[in-house]
Order: C-alpha cells, then structure tokens, then sequence
C-alpha cells in the first residue's frame, strides 16, 4: 500500500479511528489507538506495526515519521496525511498530537506466563480507573516486571486514556486476562511469594518476605482486596499512612509495593 492524502471527517478510515475510543468498537475489531510519535516508534521498536498510521503535514518530515511510515507500509498498513482538525477529532483534544498510530491489541494466556522470567509481577483484582492502569503499566516496565494480570472485571488497558498513561510501555508489558476462579487456581502453582495489601493487616510492606519471583496482588480502588482475593495470599502487608490520609492512590501505592518486591 502506499500512502496518500485525507482532509474529510467521513473519510470511512478516519471515521473507523474515531471509534476505537468507544470499548465495543475496541473489542470488535481488536485495534486500539496509540498518540504521539514516541508512542508509536515504541511500538514499532517492540516489533508491532502499526495497521493505521495517522500524521499531520508538519509531522511528515520528522526522520522517526518516516521511520513509522516505512514500517507501517511495510507491514502491509494504511499510512494517511490529515489535517490538524481530523488528528483533533481522532484525538479529542483540542492541541492533538501530530502523529497517531492504530495497533492490534495483544493479551498474554494465564498458561504462559514463565514466572521465573522476572523478579516480580503484579496483578490487579477489579481495577476501575484507566489513568490507574496505564500508571502501573508504566511503572511495572520502568521496574523489569514481567507482565500486569488483569483479575475479574477490569477497565479496558487498551483505552485511549489507559495508553496514554501507559507512555509506550503498552507495547513492553505482556497483559494477561483471567477471572477470578482461573487466576486462584493458577496461583496455587505460583513458585515465589504472593503478596496483597490491606488496610487492616499487621506487617509492614518493608518487612514482609518477598521470595522472588514475587508475585503483588492489589485490590480495586474502591474496596481494596476482598477477602476471596487476600485469602490467596501467603502474606497481606500494609503501607504505614503517618499523615490524616487514610490511604493512597492505587497506581502510587502499587508502585511503592513493585519496589519493595525488587
């Protein structure tokens, strides 16, 4: 394919963009947008083309642009130069980035997973918020863990708010789905620790045993871990709060319990 030239908001490819902001669309197609060219260049980096590459006639030029065009038309992709008002549309935001990419969403099976692979995981029971997610996403790649597993009904990783908060890193993390009862049977195999936190626990995160690989299971932002999910782990820690807060944001928290794993 070769690329070529769109100005027109009905344009059918721009219009099948602007969809992917909503979950069914998403989940039909098995496509998620990624903003900006950093973004995209990791995703290339970690060998994912992108399907549909979006730029603005500034961004054409850019050395990295031309990098992400040659890969996507490569990969047999759709490369598009719009216009500012269609990357705003796609985007929804009025000062859009001027690069976009659509990629092919990708989840890791439960019965692959090699937990010796990396010191620690994390996985997350019912996570709600999407800036939440796309920040653990993030700071399990900053820390070398080996991959998020998604618990019970969680807000889609693959969100254009989710990505975004994610910085890239949505293209180095494997992403796992699992129900409640596939994730407790599975870990009854797990050979390190399995970690969770609550508020009404007794050991101090800096003090419990983190036997690698460690596994951190966190509750939802609402409810923290229920008593199912706490059960299934060999020890629950707490995180001392010295000020009138009575907790911590669950992405800040996650992290402070990922370094304390390694």
């Amino acid at each position: 394919m070769t690329s070529r030239t769109v100005t027109s908001l009905t344009n059918p490819t721009v219009k099948a963009v602007r969809a992917l902001h909503l979950r069914k669309e998403r989940d039909e197609t098995g496509l998620f947008v990624a903003e900006g060219l950093k973004a995209v260049i990791e995703g290339i980096e970690t060998g994912h083309a992108p399907a549909i590459l979006m730029h603005g006639p500034e961004a054409a030029a850019h050395p990295l642009t031309r990098t992400a065009v040659a890969a996507t038309l490569a990969a047999n992709g759709e490369v598009i130069e719009v216009t500012q008002d269609i990357l705003a549309k796609v985007s929804r935001r009025e000062n859009p980035q001027a690069v976009v990419g659509v990629f092919r969403q990708v989840f890791t099976p439960l019965e692959v997973i090699e937990p010796q692979a990396a010191r620690c995981w994390v996985a997350l029971h019912r996570v709600r918020d999407p800036g939440n997610l796309g920040t653990i996403v993030r700071t399990a790649d900053a820390a070398g863990c080996g991959g998020v597993i998604l618990v019970g009904e969680c807000c889609d990783p693959y969100s254009v708010e989710a990505v975004r908060a994610t910085m890239g890193s949505i293209f180095a993390i494997p992403l796992i789905k699992a129900s409640e009862a596939e994730f407790a049977a599975w870990r009854n195999g797990w050979p390190g620790s399995v970690v969770g936190t609550l508020l009404t626990a007794e050991v101090d995160h800096r003090e419990a045993a983190y036997a690698r690989p460690a596994l951190i299971l966190m509750g939802n932002e609402q409810q923290g871990l229920p008593p199912d999910m706490a059960a299934l782990c060999d020890v629950n820690v707490k995180i001392p709060m010295r000020g009138r807060a009575d907790s911590l944001n669950l992405s800040v928290a996650t992290g402070i319990m990922i370094y304390a794993a390694t």
